[in-house]
């Protein structure tokens, strides 16, 4: 059989299908129940459930003991009297055993987030964690982590950020979706791992649960169960693309075009465990790493200690190549449950990134304590995300000044770090003038820059045909961006998904941009296009 899609993120790929479903963990309210039949169902899966994350905190434990810890505080939660006589309360009264666990999980979860600690408020996703978990075993659903054999291609109705980073890649050849978009952020982190990518898949439905695919994830050619002929036509694809690879490697120096413009070109991370690709790809840096995925990885919020490790990591292995590190840039269609951000009916132009980080000053003074007591281990650059008003520059700057003092009260040392931001709004393209003379460096987020200045959302199926990074508009504002920044003597970059198009290569040389920042399986191919630019 044969589907096709739009191919997101290029690559040739075969595997066996593993369908990623979302269990249906909805509830239906029953009265006049047994109330101790009930009682005994609801102790049996609060058993169960305990044995599960006894399991996964001594696995865990192996190999991550703060992370372990997490499982270790579930199992307490199952007895804390705030949950527990809460669904006693509501089995009295005669209903159903899930009615009564998800009722009394939401009430202790609610009651959690209405309080001023934000350790408590953390705990409301915990509540979550432990409700849904009780409520999947009372409905026989199996939470098994499912482990495949072999190479697998991942068939799901639509993958989230969350998802994909907890996917184990040593598995994961390619991932096809019925939902998605060139630009969301699973597609941008797929491309990150150099993962084949295909979304929109048409017929979807009769795709089927087992058998095997073969995908092409440049032209969005999907074959389930090839025939012999059609592998070897795969085999001679997947041939080319190797010797291709080969040849691109004659490019792995210092990017200059034919007129002597030296442009850096950089990679794309989401994990330190990204820097491998970075170094076999012949990066000159790492020009965006997305500090958020820190945060979705996991239930709680990431402690100081947790996050420099992190930070530190790719900084050595980076060095002396320079890093730029992005601050929390939550929010959108990068949720995490524990931050309680809530439903926006607008969430692209909502609550999300340096909003939250100066509203939330103590999530912010986190993450920049670990980013300047991991700046000693190597050449760091710190960026911040959608700034659209130049008082976010003055309170950002005067929030840091703060944290290095308490660090310096405290005798930790630092490196002097340049400061940069994130243009990706019209607004700041509009005021790059003045925001230049504060900060040392511009990052052109191209995908929400596009999105804004076109009015055309990003992760909308709808509006895709609109999302246009080539339209005039939106280069002119890139052009406008680079002579300010040039014009107050500071270097401007581009890391959206359009520094990998290699039509617009000419152009960005042409306006001077100094910097690319792309998927590292594209850096190559990026160098090879400025070298051959005039």
């Amino acid at each position: 059989m044969k589907f096709n899609g739009l191919g997101v993120s290029e690559g040739i790929a075969t595997g066996s299908i593993f369908y990623l479903t979302t269990p249906d963990l909805t509830v239906t309210r029953i009265d006049n129940c047994d109330v101790v039949s009930q009682r005994q169902r609801f102790l049996k899966a609060v058993n169960k459930a305990k044995g599960q994350l006894r399991q996964l905190y001594e696995r865990t434990l192996e190999t991550d003991s703060e992370s372990a810890e997490i499982f270790h505080v579930h199992m307490m939660m199952l007895d804390d009297p705030d949950f527990t006589e809460g669904v006693e309360q509501l089995l009295n009264q005669g209903l159903n055993a899930e009615y009564a666990t998800r009722t009394a999980g939401d009430n202790l979860k609610n009651m959690l987030e209405g309080l001023d600690d934000d350790y408590m408020k953390a705990r409301a996703a915990d509540v979550c964690d432990i409700t849904d978990r009780v409520i999947a075993i009372l409905k026989g659903i199996d939470q098994t982590p499912l482990k495949p054999k072999g190479k697998v291609v991942v068939v799901a109705d639509e993958l989230y950020p969350s998802q994909t980073m907890k996917l184990n890649k040593d598995f994961v050849v390619g991932f096809v979706t019925r939902h998605g978009s060139q630009t969301s952020h699973s597609v941008i982190l797929a491309r990150s791992m150099g993962i084949p990518c295909i979304v929109n898949v048409q017929r979807f439905n009769d795709i089927p649960h087992s058998g095997t695919i073969a995908m092409d994830g440049t032209t969005g050619e999907i074959l389930v169960n090839p025939s012999e002929q059609q592998l070897t036509t795969i085999g001679d694809k997947l041939l080319r693309q190797q010797q291709q690879r080969k040849q691109l490697l004659d490019y792995c120096g210092k990017a200059v075009s034919k007129c002597g413009k030296s442009m850096d070109v950089c990679a794309n991370i989401g994990n330190p465990s990204d820097v491998r690709q970075v170094l076999e790809n012949h990066a000159d840096g790492v020009g965006l790493f997305r500090s958020e995925f820190i945060y979705l990885d996991r239930n709680t919020f990431p402690d100081e200690q947790k996050q420099f490790a992190a930070y530190k990591e790719v900084l050595e292995k980076m060095s002396p190549l320079p890093v730029v590190i992005r601050t929390l840039d939550i929010g959108s269609d990068k949720q995490a449950p524990y931050f309680n951000i809530g439903k926006e009916d607008n969430p692209a132009m909502g609550y999300r990134a340096i909003r939250i980080c100066l509203d939330k000053e103590e999530i912010f003074v986190t993450q920049l304590r670990a980013l300047l007591r991991a700046s000693l281990y190597g050449n760091l650059n710190i960026m911040f995300p959608m700034i659209s008003d130049i008082e976010q520059v003055y309170r950002i700057k005067r929030i840091v000044q703060r944290v290095k003092d308490q660090l310096t009260s405290e005798n930790i040392s630092f490196a002097d770090v340049p400061l940069g931001v994130m243009i990706e709004t019209p607004a700041s393209v509009i005021i790059s003038d003045l925001l230049a003379k504060e900060v040392d460096f511009f990052s052109i987020g191209t995908n929400d820059l596009t999105q804004y200045t076109l009015a055309a959302d990003r992760t909308n199926e709808k509006t895709a045909h609109l999302f246009d990074s080539r339209n005039i508009a939106v280069l002119r504002m890139i052009e406008l961006t680079a002579k300010n920044a040039h014009a107050n003597g500071i270097k401007v970059g581009i890391c959206g998904e359009s520094a990998a198009d290699t039509t617009l290569t000419q152009f960005y040389i042409d306006v001077g941009i100094d910097k690319l920042s792309v998927s590292p399986a594209a850096v190559l191919k990026v160098k090879k296009a400025v070298c051959q630019c005039n």
